[in-house]
């Protein structure tokens, strides 16, 4: 009777190993990165066409329009029920002091959370479109939020940071984009 061959080392070991390198490859992906890091597909192009309703009854919505206005301004996706929303809103309400205007993005938000939210931290937002829908955040490649844009005097995407803005962030990633009048610098 003849005995059966023997694997040979490689061919049972490699199943176990193509595992492990795609194991290893969704851990370096998942955790190697700075997710605020994630590139935008949309810099360099015109931000997306868009026409929403403003957060208060009678207030003047947001459009795309409205973000060309000849010199850069700030783009802020954010939400009452955001936790890093609230974190970064000092640096929003530092940069409208400092002249930049500053557009909301309420993103799949009640109205009502954030009214209560913009009336108890400050208003730093030119105007505020409400995207209770999350169709224009999807336009514009949001991950998540917050999300900040620095869009261009003529409406062109120029910059993209994804997560809370503190200090570091908002003087590394959006301030060297803007022209800050001359008494604020």
């Amino acid at each position: 009777m003849a005995m059966p061959e023997k694997q040979p080392t490689l061919r049972r070991w490699l199943p176990m190993l193509a595992a492990f390198g795609f194991f290893a490859l969704f851990y370096v992906a998942l955790f190697a990165g700075d997710p605020t890091r994630l590139p935008s597909a949309l810099t360099g192009q015109m931000a997306p066409d868009f026409d929403l309703p403003g957060l208060e009854t009678g207030s003047a919505g947001l459009r795309r329009s409205d973000l060309a206005t000849g010199r850069p301004v700030v783009l802020n996706v954010w939400a009452s029920w955001c936790g890093p929303c609230r974190e970064e809103h000092p640096q929003l309400m530092a940069l409208a002091r400092a002249g930049v205007t500053v557009f909301g993005l309420n993103y799949k938000d009640d109205t009502q959370a954030a009214r209560r939210f913009i009336g108890s931290l400050g208003n730093p937002y030119a105007r505020i479109g409400a995207d209770t829908r999350g169709r224009v955040a999807i336009d514009f490649g949001v991950y998540g939020v917050p999300e900040t844009f620095v869009i261009d005097g003529t409406g062109r995407i120029v910059s993209r940071f994804a997560g809370p803005l503190d200090r570091a962030s908002l003087e590394l990633e959006i301030l060297p984009h803007l022209e800050l009048p001359e008494a604020s610098q």
